[in-house]
């Protein structure tokens, strides 16, 4: 990939940050791939879709562990949880062996799996020695009749977020719009069938499976969830949408941008977290489609979701209100969950920022007021610290936070991508909170807070 076009992604003209002439994103800086490289941000983006090939170019540790590697799930296919590579050694970087694996592990899978597309990831490694991806791949798609997709994303390209618009980049040039979807019909009577995509959904521990009744029974038609339990030929048809819902803008707003100029689709943002924004989300898909039936129909929906959820949460809300909660997340988790903490009538005193927008950070503070604490790191003392000063009863946070929290002897419940447990819509409430009171009213905190057994004994049998 030429500079240029890595500038053109880091210049996004529809992010909050170029309101100034400022570019989109931080151009990269050494070092700042620790969190996550350019591969890392293309391969997890699309990774979620099943029935394709998803092969790494390069050596074989950057294909990690790809079988449950990330949390998102699929109703069908699971081609992507392989871990396929063409596992160059040093003595194929020697003697230039590099395009020759890569024409070989395609004709491989090609045969052995038989996948709707195959995704060629590049890597440091090739990006460096010259491999030609791009003719590699239309010479494989002439040859096996099949669509092959180059994902130039080599991870010293930048951050993990520029591999994310890389990814969606390269679905806008090589894959959206290039099939069309089959008729929409729905058999109740007076229904009128819309289609939509969810863009940056990828489908967490099944939250996409949360939602889709509710939007089948609106009559709206999910064309292509980018990249949540899609398929190849869904992510094809997303340009027949009539609109599209970003859900993590951070990630792939450059697609919602891009669809709109080339199909005039109309885009928004929201979350599927909490009461209040699983209702503005399915209001704003039915005011951005404007039929007034569905508008109507969703108001109905919405009525008797959110009584029957108020319903059920109220027992325990009773036991979660007023507990304070630190949240370490990132990207549109750093607003979304806070609005579902708050619905719980719980208390954020602190949320990471991370991996978050300008916008991001506009909406905590809407939420949270011009007190909120934003958090840009995550070392373990200062979570410690904050947790201490704002008497936290819990940490939230990603995987890697958990062992901080425990040896601090704090109740933790994990919310980034490796989670199990679905979160989203109305439904996910109900997860929500019951995972939260297992967590903080667990028996193990009062145990392991109280002073050992020979800290208090008068008269020890042992020499003091």
């Amino acid at each position: 990939m030429r500079a240029a076009e890595i500038a053109a992604l880091l210049d996004e003209p529809a992010c909050v940050h170029n309101d100034k002439g400022k570019s989109g994103c931080a151009r990269p800086k050494p070092g700042a791939t620790a969190g996550g490289c350019c591969f890392d941000g293309a391969m997890i983006t699309l990774f979620p879709i099943g029935d394709v090939a998803h092969i790494v170019h390069g050596a074989i540790s950057c294909a990690g562990s790809s079988w449950d590697g990330r949390g998102s799930r699929s109703s069908g296919p699971e081609l992507h949880r392989l871990g396929l590579t063409t596992d160059l050694s040093e003595q194929d970087i020697i003697l230039g062996r590099g395009e020759k694996r890569l024409i070989h592990g395609i004709g491989q899978v090609v045969r052995r799996y038989r996948p709707q597309a195959v995704f060629v990831y590049q890597t440091c490694i090739p990006a460096l020695t010259g491999d030609d991806l791009e003719a590699i791949c239309r010479t494989a798609a002439h040859h096996f009749n099949l669509p092959v997709i180059p994902v130039d994303a080599a991870g010293f390209y930048g951050t993990k977020n520029l591999g994310n618009r890389i990814a969606g980049e390269t679905m806008v040039r090589h894959v959206i719009g290039t099939a069309e979807p089959e008729p929409a019909r729905d058999d109740r009577p007076g229904i009128t069938v819309h289609e939509v995509n969810l863009i940056g959904e990828f489908n967490i521990a099944g939250e996409f499976w949360n939602v889709l009744p509710l939007l089948d029974e609106l009559g709206i038609r999910v064309l292509c969830t980018l990249a949540g339990d899609a398929r190849f030929r869904e992510v094809q048809t997303m340009h027949r949408a009539r609109v599209n819902m970003l859900v993590c803008s951070k990630a792939l707003i450059n697609v919602a941008r891009n669809m709109e100029q080339r199909w005039g689709i109309p885009w928004f943002e929201g979350s599927f977290y909490g009461i209040r924004d699983t209702s503005h989300a399915l209001r704003e898909f039915a005011r951005l489609i404007g039929d007034p039936d569905l508008l109507r129909r969703t108001d109905a929906l919405i009525r008797r979701e959110e009584a029957a959820i108020q319903s059920r949460l109220a027992p325990m809300i009773e036991r979660l209100r007023g507990k304070r909660v630190l949240l370490y997340t990132g990207g549109v988790k750093s607003w979304s969950v806070i609005s579902a903490l708050q619905d719980l009538e719980m208390v954020v005193v602190a949320t990471g920022t991370r991996k978050s927008t300008e916008a991001d950070k506009a909406r905590i503070r809407q939420l949270m007021g011009d007190q909120a604490i934003l958090l840009d790191e995550g070392k373990p003392e200062l979570l410690l610290e904050i947790a201490r000063t704002r008497k936290a009863d819990l940490i939230m946070a990603g995987g890697r936070n958990m062992y901080t929290a425990l040896k601090a002897r704090l109740p933790f419940l994990d919310i980034n991508q490796e989670r199990e447990f679905a979160y989203a819509g109305y439904a996910g409430m109900d997860e929500l909170a019951r995972q939260l009171l297992i967590t903080l009213e667990s028996p193990i905190w009062q145990a392991v807070r109280r002073p050992a057994p020979w800290d208090t004994m008068e008269n020890p049998p042992w020499p003091t």
